[in-house]
């Protein structure tokens, strides 16, 4: 019979806990941003300095077809709207900009 695990409550989280690593995944903080980062396909030149720069890894990467890797987009479920991404841009490019979050 598999054992149901049970999360903990906040009270229960001994103080000075250590967070297993890799966790991030599992939560969506992106619902709290109130700017967002938007990515423009055609100006990138795919240097990854903003993927580098993100601090939540929300800048999608992948290989192209000739198995270089390249900016696909940005994962809005985590991003936290920094805006750092679009500062390290090269300003001459500028292909991410941040706008005023819609909900």
């Amino acid at each position: 019979m598999k054992k149901e695990e049970r999360k903990l409550t906040a009270v229960e989280i001994p103080i000075g806990d250590i967070v297993e690593a890799e966790t991030a995944v599992e939560f969506n903080t992106g619902s709290w941003r109130s700017e967002r980062p938007v990515w423009n396909k055609e100006k990138c030149i795919h240097c990854l300095t903003c993927w580098i720069s993100c601090p939540d890894s929300s800048v999608k990467i992948a290989s192209d077809e000739k198995r270089i890797t390249i900016v696909t987009g940005i994962d809005y479920d985590h991003c936290k709207g920094c805006g750092i991404c679009a500062r390290e841009c090269p300003p001459k490019i500028k292909a991410i900009t941040m706008e005023h979050e819609k909900k």
